[in-house]
């Protein structure tokens, strides 16, 4: 187990470690679309998270830990496209 503090250089820090899709070739490519465009992918990203969130607090309520994991995975990666449309 690491005990050290993070620290401004370290690797936790780094924006493709905390989100790994900015590493993908694709990315760039979402970034150069115009501005009306990304915000337009972020909007219907973000309703895509909210939902899967809802679906997964439901799943875990009502017992199916394997449907709440797979939404909770849906939610993230929305997210974390979401945030390349910044």
């Amino acid at each position: 187990m690491n005990t050290r503090p993070n620290t401004p250089g370290s690797r936790s820090n780094q924006a493709d470690v905390r989100n790994p899709l900015l590493a993908l070739p694709s990315a760039e490519a979402i970034r150069s679309l115009p501005e009306a465009a990304r915000a337009a992918l972020r909007a219907v990203l973000l309703d895509i998270r909210k939902d899967a969130q809802v679906r997964a607090e439901k799943c875990w309520r009502t017992h199916k830990a394997p449907m709440a994991a797979y939404w909770k995975a849906v939610a993230v990666y929305a997210g974390h496209t979401a945030r390349v449309c910044r």
